[in-house]
């Protein structure tokens, strides 16, 4: 399947350029730890990525996917501040890049696309990872999830980044793992492909109805060569 007449590509970060999930759970447990609460394996912490550092800390002061309603605002903002802490000193520790990745998104630009992010990760986070891989300068506009006050599923970050371009949603791409980036690209009338390796909270990507679903991220240019 091609796609024409698209000019703009918005990325997610987080479960499809990298995997920062041993990182993201290293600064969690360290967290629960300095809190004197229980710890949990990278695979359960795994399956809570993908809404944003706040929800993180809430599901992991909870214990579980759905944030427990009674849970102290307190703690939570106590919390909140020793995992940025220690997340900032732990970004890129153990975080990867997928395959293909880099080589892939550098053939897209040198074709013509203008590559963008919009990630549910902090701002603050987001220069460091891509400058640790070689990234920053492919990317001519980045959003963070705390650039606006909502983030994906919500609509708003997509059609932010597209105002920002000038770049009408039909002529743009999201390209994202869950179902935050399809719900939200859906309700910003923004064709989605999705790859079905990265944090989905275990349930199957399909079911979101994205336009593609790729297994390898090199299978973009197939794709979006045509475009």
């Amino acid at each position: 399947m091609t796609f024409n007449d698209k000019k703009l590509l918005i990325f997610d970060l987080d479960g499809t350029l990298i995997d920062s999930a041993s990182d993201l759970a290293l600064a969690l447990n360290i967290t629960l730890q300095d809190l004197d609460m229980p710890t949990y394996s990278e695979d359960v912490i795994r399956a809570w990525i993908g809404n944003g550092a706040q929800m993180l800390v809430k599901r992991g002061l909870s214990g579980s996917k759905e944030v427990d309603a009674g849970l102290s605002e307190a703690l939570f903002e106590k919390a909140l501040e020793i995992f940025l802490d220690h997340y900032a000193q732990n970004v890129c520790v153990k975080t990867i890049m997928y395959p293909h990745v880099k080589t892939t998104l550098e053939s897209l630009h040198q074709i013509g696309y203008r590559l963008t992010l919009a990630t549910n990760k902090p701002i603050n986070f987001v220069a460091p990872i891509l400058k640790h891989f070689g990234l920053e300068e492919l990317f001519e506009f980045t959003l963070g999830g705390d650039c606006l006050k909502v983030k994906k599923p919500n609509p708003a970050p997509l059609l932010h980044v597209c105002a920002q371009c000038d770049v009408s949603p039909e002529a743009s791409v999201m390209i994202g793992d869950s179902k935050n980036d399809i719900l939200a690209a859906q309700g910003a009338q923004i064709d989605v492909i999705a790859v079905n390796y990265g944090y989905n909270h275990d349930e199957d990507i399909a079911v979101y109805k994205p336009v593609l679903i790729i297994d390898d991220f090199s299978h973009l240019l197939n794709s979006l060569k045509g475009a």
